[in-house]
């Protein structure tokens, strides 16, 4: 992800995603997220998440919503810098599901699942340790109740 100066279609795409993020539904999805998703295996997963489920729909809300985010940074249609400004409940919701991921690629059978949430948390995650290297220590901790 290459370093450039925002723009004002950078801003435009922060402001847009802010907004799609207020939607109700996506509101009541990312509290639900929130107070609500602690699986640490695939079996707390499917347990807490069947099939067909509002919370299955709340999980695939937050998760693909964010990897959509994740994706326009990856491509370099947003500023990396700019999205890291208020981009921090991605790196939230990775925290929560990141033990998950590579249990859940095997069994569905794609490497490829979430990949872009996963190369921008790892960014913010080396962007924190640089800047204050007992921050993303604390945040996993908190996020992840340890």
């Amino acid at each position: 992800m290459a370093a450039s100066h925002p723009t004002y279609d950078d801003v435009n795409l922060i402001l847009r995603l802010f907004e799609l993020r207020r939607e109700e539904k996506m509101r009541q999805a990312r509290d639900w997220f929130g107070r609500s998703f602690k699986a640490r295996t695939l079996e707390d997963f499917q347990a807490l998440c069947p099939p067909g489920s509002d919370p299955s729909a709340y999980y695939r809300m937050v998760v693909s919503y964010w990897d959509m985010a994740a994706s326009f940074v990856t491509s370099g249609v947003l500023n990396e810098d700019l999205f890291y400004q208020s981009g921090r409940e991605l790196l939230f919701v990775w925290e929560r599901i990141r033990e998950l991921i590579p249990e859940m690629r095997k069994t569905f059978k794609n490497p490829a699942l979430l990949k872009n949430m996963e190369t921008v948390a790892n960014s913010f995650i080396e962007r924190m340790n640089r800047e204050a290297p007992e921050a993303y220590p604390a945040f996993s901790a908190m996020v992840r109740g340890i």
